[in-house]
């Protein structure tokens, strides 16, 4: 079977700041050759790494994100030879219960639909610079570690000596930082 590669469209956004659900996605084409679709929907739980999580904020810089997340869907595409792949993601707060992010792959067969789909979000929640702050129930908040951090960077030396900072922000839930920030600020330029 011959699959033809198709490009994402590049008005859909892959980055939203308004709650999420499958009618989010851009109008999906009739795909006869596909039997199988698996769909993943992440949503933000109560607990994190035994702490009680209150709610979550997400920040990303969208321009970049977009184009990485079209990048990964082309990737994917290919690699599993799906007719179909999107991946959004929601920033801003959310709640307990909220949907953060959601894929859909659409291929022949389900192995290669719920494959594409898990590598989407795990190549999407690991590469794309997306970052996840807790607010706890005991008022604390923190960056959540992992999140657009590869493992192999994690576990190395330079990610060892290297500390992350975060600036001071508005947002709804009373809270104190766990440690001492300070601000860095990113160009564009950076980011490209």
């Amino acid at each position: 079977m011959n699959i033809q590669v198709k490009t994402p469209t590049k008005d859909f956004k892959r980055i939203q700041d308004v709650p999420l659900s499958q009618e989010s996605f851009d109008a999906i084409q009739v795909f006869p050759e596909c039997g199988g679709i698996g769909i993943f929907i992440g949503t933000v739980r109560n607990h994190h790494e035994g702490k009680a999580v209150q709610a979550l904020k997400y920040t990303s810089y969208a321009p970049v994100s977009e184009k990485m997340i079209r990048q990964i869907e082309q990737d994917i595409q290919l690699k599993y030879g799906v007719s179909y792949v999107r991946v959004i993601h929601r920033v801003g707060a959310l709640e307990i219960g909220e949907k953060a992010i959601i894929a859909i792959a659409y291929a022949a067969h389900r192995r290669e639909a719920f494959a594409a789909c898990e590598e989407a979000v795990e190549r999407v929640k690991h590469e794309v610079p997306v970052w996840k702050e807790e607010f706890y129930v005991d008022g604390t908040s923190q960056y959540v570690a992992g999140c657009c951090i590869r493992k192999d960077y994690a576990d190395s030396e330079q990610m060892k000596s290297h500390s992350h900072h975060h600036c001071e922000h508005d947002f709804e839930y009373s809270h104190q930082h766990t440690d001492d920030t300070e601000c860095i600020d990113f160009t564009e330029q950076e980011w490209m």
